[in-house]
């Protein structure tokens, strides 16, 4: 039973399975594992200098021959990064109030410093991604400017854009994305909304409500993400209108990714009610694995620094907390999906599994619906 859709037409691909392309984990074995098994390997590209990411892409072109794609940031607070002066003194220093108890349980020494801003790398990142001529480009936190499109569109790249609204789905179609992710809110990781919402319940839809409602917007191919794990979440998706499927906390815990350890042991160990969407890591709404970070710097009222100064202020700590393996600190993105994990296989073993798994409830539901 064939699983091709107009989406592997599209984008030269055997099977609809997308990686979500997390920075800090889809390095380019992983990228270059899933696509070699036919899906859509996406590496990303977040804070990567061009050198960088230049020297990965070619990596990834050395370990396959297939499509793949690289990820980029837009959010408008990185087009150009907040600048330090907007972070008033006080905010500053309820932060790091609250960061100096985490650094005390972990040996590090306290801390009033303001950190380096972010950089400002996206303009130079997607001229790699141009003159690399990357098969696919995906962006979250758009929209992509028309002018990028169209520059990606001469060199015969794909865009593809990650939404988690209907009419931001149109946004990004009329602006001419090839295809759209559309996110629900069991996904794992950065909430996908053009701007930070004022609470992580606004806008929060889920995936079998937001995908046939994205699908009936638009005209594009429609990829469905959130809470997809398996065979059964692909044919799901399927069946409400996608032309495939998007999946991040899954190929988090393979063998590939470059996740932190405890964050892969933690995935394995937890149930789908084990998440919270937080904004305490980076500074952005995003799912994670609830830990001592997620519990105790919400309930000290401090609030979280702007997009990406929050992951700043913190560094010391998850990079002590990666080192010890200590889970209790560690920024560990997670689907709803999480209670479907149960080992840690290959990327290429992932897709096929999920190929076989599609197949076999397809064959399934044939029977049910014959009786």
């Amino acid at each position: 039973m064939t699983l091709r859709t107009v989406l592997c037409d599209r984008l030269g691909i055997e099977y609809p399975i997308v990686q979500s392309g997390m920075g800090g984990v889809a390095g380019p074995e992983l990228a270059a594992e899933v696509s070699k098994a036919g899906g859509l390997g996406i590496l990303g590209g977040l804070l990567k200098t061009a050198d960088q990411l230049r020297d990965e892409i070619r990596q990834v072109r050395a370990l396959t021959a297939r499509p793949f794609g690289v990820n980029l940031w837009l959010h408008q607070e990185l087009r150009p990064p907040v600048p330090a002066h907007a972070i008033a003194d006080a905010t500053l220093a309820q932060a790091q109030g609250v960061l100096n108890a985490f650094r005390a349980r972990l040996g590090l020494p306290p801390s009033t410093a303001r950190p380096a801003p972010p950089p400002d790398l996206i303009a130079e990142a997607f001229q790699v991604i141009l003159d690399e001529r990357a098969p696919v480009w995906s962006t979250i936190f758009g929209p992509p400017d028309r002018a990028m499109i169209d520059e990606c569109h001469r060199r015969g790249i794909a865009v593809i854009a990650m939404v988690a609204t209907a009419e931001d789905a149109r946004t990004i179609v009329a602006l001419g994305c090839d295809a759209v992710v559309a996110q629900g809110s069991e996904a794992g990781g950065h909430r996908a909304t053009f701007a930070k919402p004022v609470s992580p319940e606004t806008g929060a839809i889920g995936s079998m409500a937001l995908i046939p409602q994205i699908v009936d917007a638009v005209s594009v191919p429609v990829i469905a993400a959130g809470g997809i794990a398996d065979g059964r979440g692909l044919v799901a998706a399927l069946a409400l209108g996608a032309a495939g499927i998007l999946m991040g906390t899954r190929f988090v815990a393979t063998r590939e990714s470059t996740a932190a350890e405890a964050w892969k042991k933690s995935l394995l160990e937890r149930d789908g009610d084990s998440t919270t969407v937080t904004d305490v890591f980076t500074g952005l709404w995003a799912r994670a694995l609830r830990n001592r970070f997620t519990e105790e710097y919400r309930a000290s009222g401090a609030p979280a620094l702007p997009t990406l100064w929050q992951a700043a202020v913190a560094r010391d700590i998850s990079a002590e907390a990666i080192r010890a393996g200590d889970p209790d600190y560690v920024p560990m993105w997670s689907g709803q999906g999480v209670g479907l994990l149960h080992s840690l296989p290959g990327a290429g073993d992932v897709v096929e599994t999920v190929v076989r798994e599609a197949r076999a409830a397809l064959d399934a539901l044939a029977s049910r619906v014959r009786r």
